[in-house]
């Protein structure tokens, strides 16, 4: 938790490069080290993985996953970084665009819909 003064002119969080860079030390504490912000007037971007881009502005970390906006808090990094985290890291099994099997024969699974 961040201590603030009295009378600071903003809160951390409200500004999108202070927020992107708390994303990014919780990132770091969960094994995400090879990250890179950049920062422009009004807004902050954070590229964690080549698949993934998160961006800070108007208050709120927005990413796309499976095709879906997420949105979160700017003012809950820890948070954003849990979610972030459980989508890169869930088992491959579980991923929605894998829909084909390995079996050398270049079939889809008897399951999927034709």
């Amino acid at each position: 938790m961040l201590a603030v003064r009295a009378g600071t002119a903003y809160l951390p969080w409200h500004d999108p490069r202070e927020a992107t860079r708390l994303l990014r030390y919780a990132l770091h504490r969960e094994g995400f080290t090879h990250t890179y912000q950049s920062s422009g007037t009004g807004m902050s971007v954070l590229s964690v993985t080549t698949e993934l881009t998160v961006w800070c502005r108007k208050g709120s970390f927005v990413w796309t996953e499976d095709g879906l906006t997420v949105t979160h808090p700017s003012g809950d990094p820890a948070g954003a970084a849990q979610l972030i985290k459980r989508h890169l890291r869930r088992p491959a099994e579980e991923d929605p665009q894998d829909t084909w099997v390995d079996d050398s024969s270049g079939r889809p699974p008897q399951s999927s819909v034709r």
